[in-house]
């Protein structure tokens, strides 16, 4: 069930893609030769109108195929459709094609998203709670417990709200060695006021008060209305966080500092899909949004054989109004397809090698 799960999400997130492509290439009378899913050889194949829709062997990728795509095609190209070749068209028009493939991944997840806020979402309750308490630390000494929640913090100026974790962290760490009131509800809803003084130094693994914390969720569904709003602000920072992750990835790559950089490939990916459908619907639809998302950043990397490396070409043209030298696209294009293809390799096998080791 996990592989036809996965197969099914590769298809959709593949098709998603390449008819971001395919239909702005149509708006901008470009002929669309051919829209496969998966990479050649060819497997099946059928032709409706000018465009052949075909199915191939390597179900890791897709592509849609577009008359007169590459500079060096241009001697090829039949004068009659001159007009509806990719490389006669404005660079604006070349480029809408180019990142219509990002944008429907991003919609694509920011629609997603936004049902899962109208099934309900955990979020938090603005409550801090106290997991643990450490022997002899200031929390102990003053009587705090597990399952209490921390309110706030007052001193002789100033008083300090804490809704989240974050909110804590910071405050513990300015008032490091002086003494201030804790306001505090244990699990019955008593509110208490005790003098504690937060540790500057605190031994390593206990933090500042000996404490460790989490922030309290419920499950919130919200109305369809507000729903796309909350989907959308959430979808721009969870791509926000795939982009950080990404660049700390490849800092550790090029740098080698840093420790082991994890990466998974479609081996991976379909275990992960396995263990979403273990836990029902909603999860396998947060992994498809997830990985949407994450094709949108990927594609967007200006790297050659890439939307985003077609996209650096494009934006040179535009602005200098000359084009690139068509051999050194047409090579850089290829070593770039070269190299992907080749890490989707190693990926793969290091994949199936965790795989068989555990």
């Amino acid at each position: 069930m996990g592989i036809l799960v996965f197969i099914i999400v590769l298809a959709l997130l593949v098709l998603i893609h390449e008819f971001g492509h395919f239909i702005v290439a149509k708006k901008n009378g470009i002929l669309v030769e051919e829209f496969g899913f998966g990479f050649p050889p060819r497997i099946f194949g059928i032709k409706i109108g000018e465009t052949l829709y075909s199915i191939n062997l390597l179900p890791i990728g897709g592509f849609v195929k577009v008359y007169g795509e590459e500079y060096h095609e241009g001697t090829s190209v039949d004068p009659k459709l001159k007009g509806r070749a990719f490389i006669n068209k404005k660079p604006w028009q070349k480029a809408s094609v180019i990142v219509a493939g990002v944008i429907m991944n991003f919609l694509l997840g920011w629609v997603l998203i936004s049902y899962l806020f109208t099934q309900g979402v955990p979020s938090p309750t603005g409550k801090v709670i106290v997991e643990k308490v450490t022997p002899n630390s200031p929390a102990q000494v003053v009587g705090l417990q597990s399952k209490d929640s921390i309110v706030r913090f007052t001193d002789a100026t100033k008083t300090y709200p804490i809704t989240s974790t974050k909110d804590l962290i910071s405050t513990v760490s300015l008032l490091g060695n002086k003494e201030v009131t804790l306001i505090y509800k244990t699990p019955q809803g008593e509110e208490k006021k005790v003098l504690i003084t937060p540790r500057k130094n605190p031994p390593q693994g206990q933090g500042a008060l000996g404490i460790t914390i989490y922030e309290e969720t419920a499950i919130k569904k919200y109305p369809w209305y507000e729903a796309p709003i909350k989907g959308l602000t959430y979808a721009y920072s969870l791509t926000s966080e795939i982009v950080h992750q990404l660049g700390l990835t490849l800092a550790k790559l090029v740098t080698g500092n840093g420790g082991q950089v994890e990466v998974t490939g479609p081996v991976g990916i379909a275990q992960y899909t396995g263990k979403a459908v273990q836990y029902g619907s909603n999860a396998v639809i947060e992994l498809i949004a997830l990985l949407s998302l994450n094709l949108a950043v990927i594609n967007i990397l200006p790297f050659p054989a890439l939307d985003g490396g077609r996209l650096v070409f494009i934006v040179y043209e535009w602005i200098s109004r000359r084009r690139v030298n068509q051999k050194f696209e047409q090579y850089l294009n290829l070593a770039g397809f070269a190299i992907l293809i080749g890490l989707t390799v190693l990926v793969t096998a290091n994949d199936i090698i965790k795989l068989v080791r555990h």
